[in-house]
């Protein structure tokens, strides 16, 4: 029988007895076959779509969780003046993970050539990407819109 998951609970909810690793774009889920890294078969399935973050855990229904952490990916560390570069980058509406001194989001090119005019630095790493959650996104989940109209083209 396969296990079951339908809940998510705070890091430290119960005896961890593996881990997911996930990339961002993965830790948006409701329903879903998954595997565990030690390879153990559960299914996911929540009432409703939620963004995993890293540390979260996944209650089994039998006991016991699954943590799940966010797996390493290529993104650009982006440095300088970073409220003018995040300006433009949120005007682009693209998920960042918002630091102290720098920036991080995903590797594109035409971002880090945006943002090298603009004056910054960038540089590629590969690291967990834990993305701000956006202000129409509610507690827990992943903004799909972002709550005010306007033109598509953001110049």
């Amino acid at each position: 029988m396969q296990q079951v998951v339908r809940a998510v609970v705070p890091a430290g909810s119960g005896p961890v007895r593996d881990t997911v690793t996930l990339a961002y774009d993965d830790r948006h889920r409701r329903r879903l076959a998954m595997a565990t890294d030690g390879g153990t078969a559960f299914l996911l399935d929540l009432p409703q779509a939620v963004l995993l973050r890293d540390g979260d855990g996944l209650l089994l229904e039998g006991g016991g969780v699954i943590a799940v952490r966010a797996a390493p990916e290529p993104l650009l560390e982006i440095t300088g003046d970073l409220v003018r570069l995040a300006w433009h980058i949120g005007n682009r509406h693209v998920p960042a993970q918002i630091e102290p001194h720098r920036l991080l989001i995903r590797d594109d090119h035409v971002l880090a050539d945006m943002v090298r005019g603009l004056g910054g630095t960038v540089r590629r790493v590969t690291e967990p990407f834990t993305p701000e959650s956006g202000a129409y996104a509610g507690s827990r989940g992943h903004g799909q819109g972002h709550g005010h109209d306007h033109p598509a083209d953001h110049g």
